[in-house]
């Protein structure tokens, strides 16, 4: 049996082919009465960098909606999944726990928190996540092999337990997405994959995502009260992912 904890990756899969001018070009269409052909010709012909900052400045997003990413997400755990899913506006395919056992292979995540207490906390964690998986072998055997066993025996599995997922989303809806969990207040584990995600866009569409992350990188931060009081830091990390390495 192979038994370990496990980091998360994500990878940018699949994207709208030139998403900017894809974007540029639905946003174009909204002020000018040429046909599309042509419209598509002087946009494809055209640097849209500075009509897509314009367009955001502006509010105008609609047409943003028009590019699409597809991420792979792996080494994340179930308690992530409640999470990404409640972004709604989304598609999200996931590794079965029904139709995929874990009687051979059993990946799980472990906190930071848990690994900053030390070694002796990390041997009892392991220790735990063994324990729970020879408790879901044991369920399994007794409800039957397949399908048949792994549907209730997953109930024995922990929120920590790895799981592996494509997700797909528009542009807006990242614009969205990062606001929200790449500030120091979302959970760790979300907030780490959603500063990887942005990584991964910037690449490709830099003009699109260029101010995207929480509220304090272009602004007041909109915890109030809550805030972490960092974002001196929070704007310093989103800058070293938007300026090119030498």
């Amino acid at each position: 049996m192979d038994i370990k904890s496990v980091k998360p990756k994500v990878t940018l899969l699949r994207y709208t082919p030139e998403p900017e001018k894809t974007v540029a070009l639905a946003a174009k269409l909204c002020y000018s009465d040429l046909d599309i052909d042509k419209l598509k010709g002087d946009t494809e012909a055209k640097d849209t960098s500075k009509f897509i900052n314009l367009l955001i400045k502006m509010g105008h997003l609609s047409p943003i909606e028009h590019a699409s990413f597809t991420f792979s997400l792996e080494g994340v755990s179930r308690a992530l999944l409640a999470q990404i899913t409640r972004h709604r506006i989304a598609s999200f395919s996931v590794k079965s726990q029904r139709y995929v056992g874990t009687d051979k292979t059993f990946n799980y995540i472990i906190p930071p928190s848990i690994e900053a207490l030390g070694q002796k906390a990390i041997d009892e964690y392991h220790s735990q996540m063994k324990q729970i998986h020879n408790w879901y072998i044991g369920w399994q055997r007794k409800l039957g092999e397949g399908e048949a066993g792994n549907e209730d025996a997953r109930f024995v599995l922990p929120n920590a337990t790895e799981t592996k997922l494509i997700m797909t989303m528009n542009a807006r809806e990242l614009m969205h997405f990062f606001a929200l969990r790449c500030c120091n207040r979302a959970q760790w584990e979300i907030r780490e994959v959603a500063w990887r995600m942005l990584e991964e866009v910037l690449k490709v569409a830099p003009n699109l995502f260029k101010t995207c992350g929480p509220s304090c990188v272009s602004g007041a931060c909109k915890e109030g009260k809550m805030s972490c009081g960092k974002a001196k830091e929070v704007r310093l990390r989103q800058q070293a992912l938007i300026i090119p390495k030498e």
